[in-house]
């Protein structure tokens, strides 16, 4: 045995990333995670967790890859960069877990600050981006959807077991229980009954989904498969949706969609949404996301043919914006290599939409989408933990998907960012 003297500074070198993480860190403005903070008069209370040191905590580790709030505790606990970070605070999986998700407005702000700053230092300009959708795993099951008769059926007996709980809270059989054991069990199935009630909820939106694929449907064999699915939801995470990956498999998952800059391949724009497919107008909204956050205007707006939709090459052309955005194939065999040439009755913007992806320019213009969409989502899900989302809802995963893409960013622009 030996007695050792050390420095907790000299955990890591001078020139390790985690030192750049916090030291971009200390320059943001973080005032809107103090807003929780209260002040106890006269008594008191519990000592807080500097905000300071969980955003840095959940910056490196989504650097690191790291997306689950235990391994992010383990390694706390065991690796040098975050134990420098610590600095002897001592943090738990479930404050890790909470700070994640409980800041949704802070943490976009937050996000739309980095951008903000990167604009101004003349990195990012938004006048051309690039929108791309990633489909994530959730920690929904497969085996967990149902149809609303088995969802009713399992909402009753739920209902009757919370309210057996509370009549027995007395009986001999809970008085070996301690009071946090009792009280674990009523928190499991009030919760069980909140899951289930929120996939009741979602019935109404799934069924008239439903009419509107049947009525595309129409008759026929395809029609008649259309007309016998019913909705199904999952009894785990309700706003989940099963989705075609990019395995060629069914999994439940969410669809999030990723807004970069093309010129500096910056991410600046987020958002989630349970929609399988990207065709149902998620282009504008992610465009009005962008200009909010950046305060300038897009003028080409560069997409994959997953997106291509009519109505939406309208709006954007009455909004002076130009769409990249390839045709989708002709359906007859004689038709296709000619989706581009002109036809009676076309617009004006459909006419400028097939001259801009005819011409060379607009071709070699299309080729950002690829270099700037692909690369960036193969770093989310590759190196920033973008690889399975294991909070639920849509809202704590638009979280998770936010911690990403800030990771990403200060990752990508630490150095511009301290300047």
């Amino acid at each position: 045995m030996e007695w050792v003297a050390q420095c907790p500074d000299d955990l890591v070198g001078a020139d390790h990333p985690v030192r750049l993480v916090l030291a971009v860190v200390e320059k943001l403005d973080l005032s809107r995670f103090h807003e929780a903070i209260k002040a106890r008069a006269g008594v008191a209370g519990r000592d807080m967790t500097d905000p300071r040191l969980l955003v840095g905590l959940w910056l490196y580790a989504c650097i690191r890859g790291i997306g689950s709030a235990r391994e992010l505790a383990r390694r706390c606990e065991e690796s040098a960069p975050f134990l420098w970070l610590c600095g002897g605070v001592t943090v738990n999986h479930r404050l890790l877990s909470d700070f994640r998700t409980d800041h949704s407005s802070a943490l976009d702000e937050l996000f739309t600050q980095v951008i903000a700053s990167l604009v101004d230092k003349e990195v990012v300009q938004v006048s051309r981006v690039s929108q791309d959708g990633v489909r994530v795993r959730v920690s929904a099951g497969a085996s967990s959807f149902r149809r609303e008769e088995r969802l009713t059926e399992l909402l009753g007996k739920a209902r009757e077991h919370v309210e057996a709980l509370r009549e027995q809270v007395e009986s001999p059989e809970y008085a070996s229980l301690s009071a946090r054991q009792r009280a674990a069990r009523q928190r499991a199935a009030e919760e069980k009954l909140e899951r289930l009630e929120q996939a009741m909820a979602q019935l109404p939106e799934l069924k008239q989904k439903q009419a509107e694929a049947e009525r595309r449907a129409g008759a026929g064999k395809h029609g008649e498969k259309v007309r016998e699915r019913q909705p199904r939801v999952s009894t785990t995470d309700a706003e989940a949706r099963r989705m075609k990956m990019p395995n060629g498999g069914f999994n439940p998952a969410v669809n999030v969609q990723l807004a970069a800059d093309t010129q500096s391949r910056a991410i600046v724009g987020v958002e989630v949404t349970n929609e399988g497919s990207d065709s149902v107008g998620l282009s504008r909204p992610m465009r009005q996301q962008v200009e909010q956050r950046t305060g300038q205007q897009v003028s080409q707006h560069l997409m994959d043919g997953g997106y291509m939709r009519k109505d939406d090459i309208e709006q954007a052309h009455a909004r002076g914006v130009e769409l990249f955005v390839p045709p989708k194939p002709a359906k007859s065999p004689e038709n296709q290599g000619r989706e581009l040439q002109p036809k009676p009755g076309d617009s004006e913007a459909m006419l400028g939409w097939k001259r801009r992806m005819a011409s060379e320019e607009g071709k070699e213009i299309y080729k950002e989408r690829a270099a700037t969409s692909e690369t960036v989502n193969a770093d989310l899900r590759c190196y920033r933990g973008l690889t399975q989302i294991t909070v639920r809802g849509l809202s704590k995963a638009r979280c998770v998907a936010l911690w990403c893409a800030l990771a990403y960013n200060v990752m990508h622009f630490a150095a511009v960012l301290l300047s």
